[in-house]
């Protein structure tokens, strides 16, 4: 219960701090932005590979929910010692972390309602500029999968998720989506290079990508 609620309370920080690497990025030429503040688009970069990481697993261990729901069964025991020090989550905390964890992908709905709530509210940016960025960077990390310009395979994986997650939340935000023939991404080569990927080393697969998604049903 303690590792779920310090993953609950890190989704909590990424309300805080993602908006704040989307105003950086999106201030400029999305392609020159990505292009000078080449550290900001590797974290953004690495927010979007834990995230598909972290859904991958919540996806594939139901016992995650199911301890979670044993512990809230026993809360009620529990809440009769309101000094217990071993009790740390109480009934409007348990709420909120079953409210979380109950969605298929839990960081990416979270990434994606900040990342609304962050475009409908500061005016300061365009949404369009938002949507701009995440194009250029899910085409930048296809190409360099598609031309093989790295051999190592976690590293290729690693550029496969940025370019998923992307994908996902231009999707969200873009009034059009993502799946449309005019869209800025190259849809159809993200599509066949996440499809066709087969780095062959060990963890090589992209089973890990493609159920955080709907990119192959496309």
């Amino acid at each position: 219960v303690d590792k779920l609620k310090n993953f609950y309370d890190f989704s909590r920080e990424l309300e805080t701090c993602f908006p704040k690497l989307l105003l950086a990025l999106c201030k400029t030429d999305p392609e020159e932005s990505i292009k000078s503040q080449q550290a900001l688009a590797k974290q953004l970069a690495d927010v979007f590979d834990f995230v598909l990481r972290f859904d991958d697993l919540k996806m594939t261990t139901a016992a995650i929910q199911n301890d979670f729901s044993y512990y809230r069964r026993t809360l009620n025991r529990m809440r009769m010692n309101k000094n217990n020090p071993d009790l740390k989550i109480r009934d409007e905390l348990a709420n909120r972390m079953s409210l979380f964890f109950a969605y298929p992908t839990p960081m990416m709905n979270a990434l994606t309602e900040t990342t609304v709530k962050f475009v409908d509210e500061d005016k300061s940016v365009p949404k369009s500029q938002v949507t701009d960025v995440l194009a250029v960077m899910a085409n930048v990390c296809q190409k360099m999968v598609e031309t093989k310009k790295f051999t190592n395979d976690k590293t290729n994986l690693f550029c496969l998720r940025a370019m998923t997650g992307a994908i996902i939340l231009f999707d969200h935000l873009h009034p059009n989506g993502a799946f449309t023939k005019k869209s800025p991404i190259a849809m159809r080569s993200c599509i066949t290079t996440l499809k066709n990927y087969n780095g062959g080393g060990e963890g090589s697969s992209t089973s890990g990508v493609k159920p955080s998604t709907g990119l192959l049903n496309a």
